[in-house]
C-alpha cells in the first residue's frame, strides 16, 4: 500500500520507455515495409522467391559488418571470432536462415489467421529460453502484460475473421501450422542469442557473423530449391525497386534490432513487433483495399499498453546481487523515515537498536525481491 501511495509517474514513464516505444514501433515499420514489398511481388508480379530476398538481406550485412569486423585488430577481428566462435554462428546463421524460410513457406499450407496466432508463440518461448539462458526472472506484472498483448492480438485476428480476411492455402494446414511453431522456436532461439551477443560481446559481431553465414547458407539453399524460380522472374524496373525495398527494410531492421534488444530485451521487442501485422493492415486498407473494422483500433491500443506494461518494471536477473537490492530498500524506507521526521518537527530521530555485538537500523529489512 506504501508503494502505491508514493507512486510517481514520472518514475515509470520515464524519457527511456518512451525511446524503447518509439524504436520499437520504428522496427514493426520496417516489417511493414517487407510485408507490403512481398505482398506486390507476390500478386501483381507473381514473384514468391523467399531466399532470394533473404540472401539479399544477407549480402548487405556481409557488405557492411563483416567488412568492419575484418578491419579490427585484436580479439574482434574477423579471423579471431572465427578461430573461438566459428561453429556457434554457423548454427546461429542457419537457425536464422530456416526461421525466415519456414515461415513464408508455412503459408503455402495453411490460412493468415493461423499464422497470425501461433506466431506468437514465439513470446512464450523467448521467455522460457530467457529464464533458462539469460537467467531473467519475470515479476507477475509481466506475465499481465505479454497475456494483454495476446489479447490484442485475438482481437486482431477476430477483426481478420469478420473482415473476410481469412486467407491462405488450406491444402495441408497441420503441416503449415507446424512449420509457423517451428518458425516461432527458431527465431526465439535467434532472439535470446541476438540478446546475449549484443550484450556480451558488440551489435557489429553479432551482425557481421550471421551476414557472413546467413549468406553462405542461403546461397546454397536458393540454388537447390528457388533456382527455376528465380530464372523465371520477368525483370523490370518496378520488381527491382520492390526487391530493393524489401532489402533495404530487412538491412535496416537487422541493424536496428540489436540496439533495441540491448536498450531493453528479446522479449519486449517481440511485443512491441505484434504490431506490425496491424501496420500491414492499414496500408492494405488503402493498397489492397482491405475493409476495415474498429478492432484494428482496439487491438493496437491493448498491444500497446500490454508494452509499456512490460517495460515499466524492470527484469532482474538471477545474478542480482541481493545484497545490493537489500541495501535500496533500506535507503528507501530510511528515506521515508526521514521525510517523516522533518515533517512532525526536529524533536524526532532515527531510532536505533542493538542486535549482539552490531548497531542495525530499527526499520528491518525486506528480502522480497
Amino acid at each position: 500500500m506504501m508503494r502505491i501511495r508514493t507512486f510517481k509517474p514520472k518514475e515509470v514513464f520515464t524519457w527511456q520507455l518512451a525511446k524503447t516505444l518509439c524504436m520499437g514501433q520504428g522496427l514493426a515499420t520496417l516489417i511493414c515495409g517487407t510485408a507490403v514489398s512481398s505482398q506486390y511481388l507476390a500478386t501483381n508480379f507473381h514473384v514468391n522467391t523467399p531466399m532470394l530476398q533473404s540472401f539479399l538481406n544477407y549480402t548487405l550485412l556481409c557488405a557492411t559488418y563483416t567488412t568492419l569486423l575484418l578491419c579490427k585488430t585484436g580479439d574482434e577481428n574477423l579471423f579471431q571470432i572465427l578461430k573461438r566462435r566459428w561453429w556457434k554462428y554457423l548454427l546461429l546463421g542457419l537457425v536464422d536462415v530456416e526461421a525466415n524460410y519456414t515461415v513464408v513457406k508455412a503459408y503455402q499450407y495453411t490460412t493468415l489467421t493461423s499464422v497470425q496466432l501461433l506466431d506468437c508463440f514465439v513470446v512464450p518461448v523467448l521467455m522460457i529460453l530467457s529464464w533458462w539462458i539469460l537467467k531473467m526472472r519475470y515479476r507477475p506484472v509481466h506475465y499481465v502484460a505479454v497475456c494483454a498483448c495476446l489479447l490484442g492480438v485475438g482481437a486482431m485476428v477476430g477483426a481478420d475473421l469478420l473482415a473476410g480476411r481469412d486467407q491462405g492455402s488450406t491444402s495441408n494446414v497441420l503441416l503449415g501450422d507446424a512449420l509457423v511453431l517451428l518458425s516461432a522456436s527458431l527465431y526465439a532461439v535467434s532472439n535470446v542469442c541476438q540478446e546475449y551477443t549484443v550484450k556480451n560481446h558488440s551489435r557489429v559481431e553479432f551482425l557481421g557473423m550471421v551476414g557472413l553465414f546467413g549468406t553462405i547458407i542461403s546461397t546454397i539453399q536458393m540454388v537447390i530449391l528457388e533456382r527455376n524460380e528465380v530464372a523465371s522472374i520477368q525483370w523490370s524496373w518496378q520488381v527491382g525497386l520492390l526487391f530493393s525495398g524489401y532489402a533495404l527494410c530487412m538491412y535496416g531492421l537487422y541493424s536496428c534490432m540489436p540496439i533495441v534488444i540491448k536498450l531493453s530485451s528479446a522479449t519486449s521487442v517481440n511485443l512491441s513487433l505484434l504490431t506490425a501485422d496491424l501496420f500491414s493492415l492499414f496500408c492494405g486498407i488503402f493498397l489492397f483495399q482491405y475493409n476495415f473494422s474498429g478492432l484494428y483500433l482496439v487491438s493496437l491500443v491493448v498491444i500497446l499498453i500490454g508494452f509499456i506494461t512490460f517495460n515499466a518494471v524492470p527484469t532482474p536477473t538471477a545474478d542480482t546481487d541481493l545484497s545490493d537490492i537489500i541495501k535500496q530498500e533500506v535507503a528507501v524506507r530510511i528515506s521515508t523515515e526521514e521525510e517523516r521526521r522533518r515533517a512532525s518537527g526536529p524533536s524526532h530521530s532515527l531510532r536505533v537498536g542493538r542486535s549482539g555485538d552490531n548497531n542495525v537500523f530499527a526499520l528491518g529489512r525486506s528480502t522480497k525481491l
